[in-house]
């Protein structure tokens, strides 16, 4: 009898600890649900910042799903967020380079900035752009409270943050790929090309028209389109830009992957970004853009559409009366002009609409320059994650545009790309990058949006 005594509270106690046990895996799992929310909203500190690794395993497992879903508001549930490492999980599942590529499309109404002139000594016999000088400023008082010289490559860039493909050059033909590929994977349809006449360039960099037919060729590769970003060169007036128009439609005109726009009459015309239009004359305009212009080129074989940069509201009174077929707003700093300011959008379409002219608003996922500009924190946008981003997208769907601008691809001085970037700590130095997501994150989140732009774009048009 005392055995079986014994015996019977040893069974109770086995089961009460097996019990405990079981109910302290419950909770465990329990617990790390309630941490990890489904609905962790993108710039959510909570959701986002307190598994991360967690989250970069548990969260790519669906790439189709991820990539398809399409949210009706402008947060960013964390599930679509991850584009990375899939291939570790299982090794019969494909590269995730080349999944994306499966499963995007480009958007030809999603026109992206892009810049080819980054040089380095393998390339281009020395570094370019990324030893950008560190620029004063212009009043001397300020600037002599700042540093000055210039960025030594490849470990110090003129940019905050650092390329995944690091200090490359523009004319490697596996970083011009590489970049195709990135575009193709957020679902964008058109390279607005940074573009100086033959033997021009800015005043840090060389000439890189000699670039256009590579740059052509592999975007026809991976279907996408280009069109030209003109710069403002030396003397551009309305007999120069006459001439490099020509020059642009002779020389690249018959390629496949030129852009060129269906307008609302049927014709389909090459497309033309002006930056810093504002600073010639709107009679100088004038003479090229309007039919009774002493150089028109409207109603020639060189008639293509040209879009201004709006930076002040009275901006668009001269661009209505120079002739131009439309306007953009180019700058990824909310507040830093009026036509960046996302809250003019509505009124500036209101606009174009009354005056048959485009309105193209540019979205940029943050801003942030003191590499170059160190004095300049007070135009700093903070990325948010990704969050800063996703708002610009939804001010410019919400106005119902034909066509949404980005800025940039790669316009690293300024932080405003979306190219991949990668933690990086050199010396004193400390790049930002995009973590806790992977260096994809701003192309998933563009391609997020294209989709989300294509299936509001079919209900405007019922």
């Amino acid at each position: 009898i005392l055995n079986y005594d014994i015996m019977a509270r040893f069974r109770r106690r086995t089961c009460i600890i097996l019990l405990l046990f079981i109910l302290f895996i419950c909770s465990i799992m329990m617990a790390l649900k309630t941490l990890r929310p489904d609905r962790a909203g993108f710039g959510d500190p909570f959701g986002l910042g307190l598994l991360p690794e967690l989250q970069q395993r548990t969260e790519l497992l669906d790439k189709q799903n991820s990539l398809n879903r399409v949210q009706g508001d402008s947060v960013t549930q964390t599930s679509n967020m991850h584009a990375a490492g899939v291939s570790a999980v299982k090794a019969s599942v494909p590269p995730v380079d080349k999944l994306e590529e499966e499963l995007s499309s480009p958007n030809y109404n999603f026109h992206i900035f892009y810049y080819s002139w980054f040089g380095n000594p393998q390339f281009d016999g020395k570094y370019i752009h990324w030893n950008h000088p560190l620029l004063p400023h212009w009043d001397p008082k300020i600037a002599n409270n700042y540093p000055k010289g210039r960025h030594n490559p490849p470990e110090d860039i003129g940019a905050n943050f650092y390329p995944e493909l690091g200090s490359y050059s523009s004319k490697d033909p596996s970083v011009i790929e590489a970049h195709m590929k990135q575009m193709l994977s957020a679902s964008i349809g058109v390279i607005a090309l940074s573009w100086y006449p033959p033997g021009m360039a800015d005043e840090n960099g060389e000439p890189t028209d000699d670039l256009v037919p590579v740059i052509l060729d592999y975007a026809h590769k991976y279907n996408l389109k280009v069109t030209f970003h003109i710069e403002p060169y030396k003397d551009r007036d309305d007999r120069s830009m006459y001439h490099n128009v020509k020059y642009i439609i002779d020389k690249y005109g018959a390629h496949p992957a030129f852009y060129r726009h269906k307008t609302s009459t049927g014709r389909s015309l090459p497309m033309f970004y002006v930056y810093d239009s504002y600073v010639t004359i709107p009679e100088i305009w004038a003479n090229l853009l309007t039919v009774s212009g002493s150089q028109t080129i409207r109603n020639t074989p060189y008639d293509a559409l040209f879009i201004a940069l709006l930076v002040e509201e009275r901006h668009k009174h001269d661009i209505h009366r120079s002739g131009f077929d439309g306007m953009y707003t180019y700058f990824a700093t909310n507040g830093f002009s009026y036509g960046s300011s996302h809250h003019n959008w509505a009124s500036l379409k209101a606009f174009c609409d009354s005056n048959n002219l485009m309105f193209i608003p540019s979205v940029g996922p943050g801003y942030i320059d003191t590499s170059i500009r160190p004095w300049n924190n007070h135009n700093t946008r903070n990325r948010v994650n990704g969050k800063y981003y996703e708002t610009a997208f939804s001010a410019a769907l919400s106005v119902r545009p034909e066509i949404i601008s980005i800025t940039s691809f790669n316009e690293w001085h300024e932080g405003t790309q979306i190219e991949k970037a990668v933690p990086k700590r050199t010396g004193q130095i400390v790049y930002l990058d995009y973590k806790p997501h992977k260096p994809n994150v701003y192309l998933e989140l563009t391609q997020k949006w294209s989709e989300k732009y294509r299936k509001e774009k079919e209900q405007w048009l019922m």
